[in-house]
């Protein structure tokens, strides 16, 4: 019993001393900043947190850009595409017939037809793979130098997908 009396006042002592139950704040915050920081434009901050001053850019912002590094040997992967084979270049002279100039080796529209079949035989809706191949006729277009209107872009994917249809997918 004398345990229990002694818990009891124990108890209460610790929670006496815990303070009142008030909970409300006193005073206002108030913005501490750094010697003539801040932006007009800029709410000011009421946390009374101390803001420095900016006075130049990152590192990252001023440094020159990276320049591109040789593979090196041995390094896992292909380093070359691999040659187009029959069906490719039939897809690639279909290309050509319909007034499309492929980039480069014809890699990128070889992936376009790839593309095209691939989302044929799942069923892609045709408006939805159109629209996919618009993007990617007017990109490869440009890797040649050209610059197509929206209008020539979505004409040149319909050569795309019809050259893809006819010569490549099978």
């Amino acid at each position: 019993m004398i345990a229990v009396g002694a818990l009891a006042l124990v108890s209460a002592g610790v929670l006496a001393g815990c303070g009142s139950d008030d909970s409300t704040a006193s005073s206002t915050p108030t913005l501490t900043t750094a010697a003539g920081s801040g932006s007009p434009t800029a709410p000011p901050l009421a946390t009374g947190i101390e803001v420095p001053e900016y006075t130049t850019p990152s590192v990252a912002a001023t440094a020159p850009p990276e320049t591109p590094q040789a593979v090196p040997s041995g390094f896992p992967g292909p380093t070359e595409a691999p040659p187009i084979d029959a069906r490719g270049q039939a897809y690639l002279d279909a290309l050509a017939k319909g007034g499309v100039t492929p980039a480069g080796t014809g890699d990128i529209a070889i992936s376009t037809a790839n593309y095209i079949c691939s989302a044929q035989a799942s069923g892609v809706a045709n408006e939805e793979i159109l629209a996919y191949v618009t993007g990617m006729a007017g990109v490869e277009a440009g890797l040649s130098g050209g610059s197509p209107s929206e209008a020539d872009a979505a004409r040149m994917a319909q050569v795309y997908i019809d050259a893809a249809t006819a010569n490549y997918c099978s």
